[in-house]
């Protein structure tokens, strides 16, 4: 609705996990290298966790085409409220393996077969789990007994779980400590700094197709936005988008600093206080 206005070519606060718009921070860079690693050199079991909207989806998703692109095959569960069976049908379905029987024993030979196959030709499997924060104990060791299928030196199925915080929590209980063990890489997202804030505007403007004067966003209201999204992407997009519609409504080329107290006050958002470092 606002594109021609601003002079965009597309929205540039999406709230879909588009890899076109991945502007990674350090840590950002640091965790995606740590998974494209990990997995390159078949570690078996990474971990990334970060709180909600720090970028763990877009992340993932950044990395599937990256293993697309480099012929990994792979299964990406996106709802692990799955029970034991149905993660199997999913997985199995989703890696194109045909087991002979309906039984668990069948399933894991077939897996097995399929990833020594794949193995033998230097090739890489792998499983993505996101939001493993909901996972079950019972989901939780059928992914433990999966680590165990490997050769003398690698691990056959790369398994990279992503979560919100309190998944360090869960893998901390006694119950989990043979999985816990299991993993060789973890990282962690933070929320963006304000400069990384600012930088992460600007660029995803600059790739949605702004490249000429006005500046909808100038600095100030970058700032603001910033202070009430506590340096949360996604918390960030929200508002930025909300904001460009509003200029657009009021037919104003340049975002004001009252608009972000209306539009958080309408999100319900609280601002950190402008002399605290929210992320930095």
């Amino acid at each position: 609705m606002y594109l021609a206005w601003h002079g965009l070519d597309r929205e540039p606060f999406a709230l879909s996990p588009d890899p076109f718009f991945l502007c990674p921070t350090a840590r950002h860079e640091e965790a995606l290298a740590m998974l494209s690693y990990g997995l390159r050199q078949r570690k078996g079991s990474m971990v990334l966790t970060g709180e909600v909207g720090t970028g763990k989806t877009l992340l993932a998703r950044c990395l599937l085409e990256q293993m697309r692109r480099q012929g990994t095959r792979f299964s990406y569960v996106f709802d692990p409220g799955l029970r034991p069976r149905e993660f199997w049908h999913y997985v199995l379905t989703d890696l194109e393996i045909k087991p002979e029987g309906t039984g668990k024993a069948a399933r894991l030979m077939a897996l097995h077969h399929f990833l020594i196959a794949r193995h033998r030709l230097g090739q890489t499997t792998a499983l993505i789990v996101d939001e493993a924060q909901i996972l079950s104990l019972a989901m939780l060791e059928e992914i433990r007994l999966l680590t165990n299928l490997e050769t003398a030196e690698h691990k056959l199925l790369q398994v990279v779980l992503l979560g919100q915080p309190e998944f360090e929590t869960l893998l901390a209980q006694p119950e989990l400590r043979q999985l816990r063990q299991r993993i060789s890489l973890r990282s962690r997202l933070e929320p963006l700094t304000a400069a990384e804030t600012e930088s992460y505007v600007r660029e995803r403007m600059r790739r949605a197709g702004k490249v000429s004067p006005p500046e909808p966003l100038p600095g100030p209201v970058i700032q603001a936005v910033h202070r009430y999204a506590h340096g949360l992407p996604r918390l960030i997009n929200c508002l930025c988008d909300q904001l460009l519609l509003t200029a657009y409504a009021r037919r104003q080329p340049e975002v004001s600093c009252a608009w972000v107290d209306e539009v958080a006050a309408e999100m319900r958002l609280t601002a950190a206080p402008a002399t605290a470092a929210v992320g930095g």
